[in-house]
């Protein structure tokens, strides 16, 4: 689920959080280093959880409707094809997702139940549920592109459920849009006969990547002062109160990825963090960075000194 531009945007925003000197005991940012990053795994089974109140909410319209005093025929025999959804009842039978959502106390909607009603609302109210319940019978296919619509449509742009979870995470900002993304590419690939572990995705690609987190942490920090003084050599022309703080903290990783993860290519790593820097910092920072980093890598190169091995060396 998690991609190495994202761990690569965590350890940016701890170091540029981070105060203490290369001397300082840093376990504790590196712990929030660490639960930043698990955390995201929380939001993910959020946005899943918030399928599983939406049905149950449709389900509790009906049998209110069924209850009422003067039920019309549609009332009394509704159309179920929502409730009955074959990707909503997948999940809602998905012992290890309950489980999960157990483990990790993710009772939100339960909470704050007006979030699922806005939500219910905002899908009942749509075009793309009136042409999905023109009919009161489905295949797999058909309420499988009705909850991806419904996700990418709906959900997933909706403003105030934005502002919900930027009031109870502020990172999550940054995470929502590859939760999203991870959980629209498992809508689109669920089958009928998908295990039950298939909405439990690893957070972690492998072990490889948490320690490139915490690695590409501890030897940009324990490095700092002598990457800094890199910096300070081709910036000597650059008034020093105009280069942007974060700008500092990206050439401090990517100095720090190129010279210590000889696996990882040079372009790799400056793409990367070109990427990160159009997106955090000023519209100039990219250009900027490139610059720096563009000459440094053929100073390394000349000197000998750029240590990279099988994949790096492309």
């Amino acid at each position: 689920m998690l991609n190495r531009r994202h761990i690569r945007v965590k350890v940016m925003q701890t170091l540029y959080a981070y105060k203490g000197g290369e001397s300082d005991d840093f376990s504790k940012d590196q712990k929030f280093l660490l639960f930043s990053i698990d955390n995201m795994y929380n939001l993910y089974l959020l946005m899943i959880a918030l399928l599983l109140e939406v049905q149950k909410r449709a389900e509790n319209d009906l049998v209110k409707k069924q209850n009422k005093h003067l039920a019309t025929q549609e009332d009394k025999d509704p159309n179920r094809k929502f409730v009955n959804n074959e990707v909503l009842n997948l999940l809602q039978d998905n012992h290890e997702l309950k489980n999960q959502l157990e483990i990790n106390k993710v009772d939100n909607w339960q909470l704050d139940d007006e979030y699922v009603d806005l939500i219910f609302k905002a899908i009942t109210t749509s075009e793309l549920y009136e042409e999905y319940m023109k009919t009161r019978v489905s295949d797999f296919r058909e309420d499988k592109m009705f909850i991806i619509d419904v996700f990418k449509d709906i959900i997933a742009p909706n403003q105030k459920l934005y502002e919900y979870l930027e009031d109870k995470n502020l990172t999550w900002l940054d995470d929502l849009p590859t939760v999203n993304t991870t959980i629209l590419k498992l809508l689109r690939k669920v089958k009928p006969t998908s295990p039950q572990s298939f909405f439990t995705p690893k957070l972690y690609k492998d072990l490889d990547d948490k320690q490139f987190a915490i690695n590409l942490f501890k030897k940009t920090l324990l490095n700092r002062t002598a990457i800094n003084k890199e910096i300070d050599n081709k910036t000597q022309n650059w008034d020093s109160e105009r280069i942007a703080e974060i700008d500092y903290v990206l050439l401090q990783m990517a100095i720090s990825e190129i010279k210590n993860f000889s696996s990882i290519p040079v372009k790799v790593t400056i793409n990367e963090y070109l990427e990160i820097a159009k997106e955090y910092s000023t519209p100039k920072s990219s250009i900027f960075i490139n610059g720096i980093l563009d000459k440094l890598v053929k100073e390394y190169e000349e000197s000998g000194s750029l240590n990279k091995i099988g994949r790096g060396l492309m």
